[in-house]
């Protein structure tokens, strides 16, 4: 698993790097000063209250948490500073016509790892679906531009590698919190790598030929990944926010791998 993921590291310095030229292209990035992020000490430190003899709904395994916060912290600068001032220039310059219709041909083409991971999930009926909507958002869809077979009831089946592992009964693993791409769990992290991989060696858009696309496509994906993702790091108005996101991070990883 940790192979895939090696190997998945180019692409995703392909995917930061086209975030970055989209950055210097549309002059989104803050020179506004970084805000220290400081916090109180608790009144009540938890060793007071909470007992270690006792396992609480919330607990998720997390054995670098002191790493991972200021994963978490190095994610909310990036996020600030540069992805989202891209996002929102994207977003400004971009009709929402056309952002809809970016955003449903990237679906279209990432139907090839929900594809991948049903197959070897032997989903039968997941597979069916999935590979219809590719037939009928290719061809009446025009490459993805729309979406006919989700209005005809056909509904996207999102798998990756992650929940393809957990299907086999792989565990969560630790907590760990990713560069840029942020909550996630050992197995998972290996799954993105996973799915890489394969998205790669099937190379639907023949970037083998085509290398000069592949530094914007990854760059357009992020962006429009980000731009459709409503969550702000420290914007949840909660003090405990890095263990909520953890522990409803682990909850959604669980209901994704039970359905």
């Amino acid at each position: 698993m940790m192979n895939a993921f090696s190997f998945s590291i180019d692409k995703v310095k392909v995917g930061i790097l086209g975030l970055l030229w989209a950055g210097l292209v549309l002059g989104g990035c803050s020179a506004a000063p970084i805000p220290d992020l400081q916090v109180e000490p608790p009144l009540h430190p938890a060793e007071e209250v909470l007992k270690e003899t006792v396992t609480y709904p919330v607990d998720v395994y997390d054995p670098i948490e002191g790493l991972n916060r200021r994963l978490y912290r190095f994610n909310y600068y990036f996020d600030k500073y540069l992805y989202l001032p891209v996002v929102k220039t994207y977003a400004f310059i971009v009709p929402d016509y056309v952002e809809d219709r970016v955003t449903k041909v990237f679906d279209n083409i990432y139907e090839i790892n929900n594809l991948t991971n049903s197959i070897l999930q032997l989903k039968g009926a997941s597979t069916g679906k999935t590979m219809a909507r590719i037939v009928i958002n290719s061809t009446v869809g025009i490459g993805g531009l729309w979406d006919p077979a989700g209005h005809w009831g056909i509904e996207r089946q999102d798998e990756d590698f992650g929940q393809t592992l957990g299907h086999y009964g792989v565990g969560n693993g630790p907590f760990i919190v990713l560069p840029v791409f942020g909550p996630s769990n050992l197995r998972d992290a290996a799954g993105l790598g996973a799915d890489s991989t394969i998205f790669s060696a099937i190379d639907p858009l023949n970037f083998e030929h085509n290398e000069s696309w592949e530094a914007p496509f990854y760059g357009t994906a992020a962006v429009d990944r980000r731009h459709r993702q409503p969550f702000r790091y420290f914007q949840s108005g909660s003090p405990f926010e890095y263990e909520m996101i953890r522990f409803l991070y682990a909850k959604k990883r669980e209901l994704q791998i039970a359905k």
